[in-house]
C-alpha cells in the first residue's frame, strides 16, 4: 500500500472514532450540536472512503486511458470541496435554526469529550496536510483541510457548551466565524481543483526550476517554450529546446540526459517530453591536413605542417573562402595531435576531413566532445576530397590564403 493510501486509511479510522465519539456524547448529553457535529462526521466518513477509492482507481492505465486516471484525485478534491461547503452550511443551520429548548445535561463531561475531539482532530489535519504535501497527493491535502474544519466545528460546538455551562447561548456568534473559515478552506481545494481538471498551467516555481535544470545543460543553445500541468499527484511537462549541435544521436542523448535531471530534482514528474532540433548554423567549415600548400592532403594530422579550413553557406552549398595555416604544434614532441584538435576546434571547424581513422587517440575524444564530425577520404587533393562530400571549391587555391 502507497504512503498517499496508507493516509486515507489512516482517515478512514480517524473519523469513524469521531463520530462514534460525538454520537456517545451526543445521546449523553442531550446537545444537538454535537448531534449535528455526529451528522457532519457520517459525511466525512463517506468523504475518507471516497478518497480511499480515488487514489485506487488513479493508478490504473488502459488502452482507453494511456495517460493514466490521475485527475481522478482531482476530481475527488473537487467533490470533498462541496463537502465542506456543506458543512458549513450544516452547521450553520443547525447553530441559527435547531432547537435550544432542549436541558443539556452532563454538559461539562461532554465538553472533555469535546476538547477531545478537536485533539484528534487538529493532530490528524496536520499529520494529513503536511503528508499530502510530501507525497505531492491534492486529494490527502484535501482530506486534510476537511478535517481540519472539522476542528472548526467541533469549536463552536464547545463553545456553545461552554457557554450553555455558564448560562450564555454562544451558538451563533460561534457559527459565524466558524463559516469563515470553512468557506475559506472549500473554495480554496475547489479553485485548486477546478485548475488542474482544466489543465491551468503549472505553478511558476516548478516551471523555473525546470527552466533552471535545462539551461545549466552546456549544450542548450535556448527555450523556445516550456510548459508544464499537474494531474492528480503527477506533473507532466513540455518543452522545446534548441541544442547547439548538429548531430541528431547526440541531441537525443542530451535530451534523456536533461528528462533525467528532471525527474531527478522534482517529484512526482510523470512524463517530460523535450523536443528538440539541432542548431541550424548558417556556414560549414571543413578543416584538411595538408601535406603541402598545393592542396595535397597529409596521412598524418598531428604532423601534417599545413591545415585547409574551408567554408560553404549550408542553404546551398556556395563557396564562401578558405585559408591555408601552417600547423603551430609540428615542432611539439608530445601531444600535437590533441593540441592541433583543440587549435581547430576553436576556431569553430564543423568537419574534419583525414586520411587514417583516429583508431582512438587523443584528438577523436576532442573533436567528439566538441560535436566535430570526423570524416575519411581517400582523396589526394582537398578539392576532390570536398566534392566527395558535396561541396565544391571556386577557383584555385594557390598559396596561403584563398578567397572566393
Amino acid at each position: 500500500m502507497e504512503q498517499s493510501e496508507k493516509v486515507a486509511a489512516i482517515s478512514i479510522a480517524v473519523n469513524i472514532t469521531l463520530l462514534s465519539l460525538k454520537y456517545i456524547f451526543a445521546k449523553i448529553s442531550g446537545s444537538a450540536g454535537l448531534a449535528a457535529d455526529a451528522i457532519h462526521s457520517s459525511f466525512d466518513v463517506l468523504a475518507s472512503l471516497t478518497v480511499f477509492a480515488g487514489l485506487k482507481i488513479s493508478k490504473r492505465k488502459s488502452k482507453r486511458f494511456p495517460y493514466g486516471l490521475y485527475k481522478v484525485e482531482n476530481f475527488v478534491s473537487l467533490i470533498l470541496a462541496f463537502a465542506i461547503l456543506f458543512a458549513g452550511y450544516e452547521i450553520a443551520k443547525e447553530a441559527i435554526f435547531g432547537s435550544n429548548g432542549e436541558k443539556l445535561r452532563y454538559i461539562p463531561l461532554a465538553i472533555i469529550a469535546e476538547i477531545a475531539v478537536i485533539a484528534i482532530t487538529l493532530g490528524f489535519s496536520i499529520y494529513a496536510i503536511r503528508k499530502g504535501e510530501e507525497i505531492g497527493s491534492p486529494s490527502v491535502v484535501a482530506d486534510g483541510k476537511h478535517v481540519r474544519t472539522d476542528m472548526f466545528s467541533s469549536v463552536a460546538v464547545l463553545v456553545g457548551l461552554i457557554g450553555a455551562l455558564f448560562g450564555y447561548n454562544l451558538d451563533r456568534i460561534a457559527v459565524f466565524v466558524v463559516i469563515i473559515f470553512i468557506a475559506h478552506a472549500g473554495i480554496d481545494i475547489l479553485i485548486d481543483a477546478m485548475r488542474v481538471l482544466l489543465d491551468a498551467s503549472l505553478d511558476f516555481d516548478s516551471l523555473d526550476k525546470v527552466k533552471t535544470i535545462i539551461l545549466s545543460e552546456p549544450f542548450v543553445k535556448e527555450i523556445n517554450s516550456l510548459t508544464g500541468r499537474n494531474s492528480g499527484s503527477y506533473k507532466f511537462i513540455e518543452a522545446e529546446v534548441v541544442f547547439n549541435v548538429t548531430n541528431l544521436e547526440k541531441a537525443h542523448s542530451i535530451s534523456k540526459k536533461i528528462e533525467k535531471s528532471i525527474k531527478d530534482e522534482i517529484p512526482h514528474v510523470d512524463n517530460v517530453l523535450i523536443h528538440y532540433e539541432p542548431v541550424k548554423k548558417e556556414i560549414i567549415s571543413f578543416a584538411i591536413p595538408l601535406a603541402n600548400e598545393k592542396g595535397k592532403v597529409s596521412r598524418h594530422f598531428g604532423e601534417a605542417p599545413f591545415f585547409a579550413i574551408v567554408k560553404f553557406k549550408t542553404k546551398d552549398k556556395s563557396f564562401m573562402e578558405s585559408e591555408i595555416i601552417p600547423n603551430p604544434f609540428i615542432s611539439v614532441e608530445k601531444g600535437k595531435g590533441i593540441k592541433a584538435a583543440e587549435f581547430l576546434i576553436n576556431r569553430d571547424v564543423d568537419v574534419i576531413l583525414i586520411k587514417e581513422e583516429f583508431d582512438g587517440k587523443g584528438p577523436v575524444y576532442a573533436f567528439s566532445n566538441a560535436e566535430v564530425e570526423v570524416n575519411i577520404t581517400d582523396s589526394e587533393n582537398m578539392e576532390t576530397a570536398l566534392t566527395e562530400q558535396g561541396y565544391k571549391l571556386k577557383g584555385e587555391i594557390n598559396a596561403n590564403n584563398h578567397t572566393g
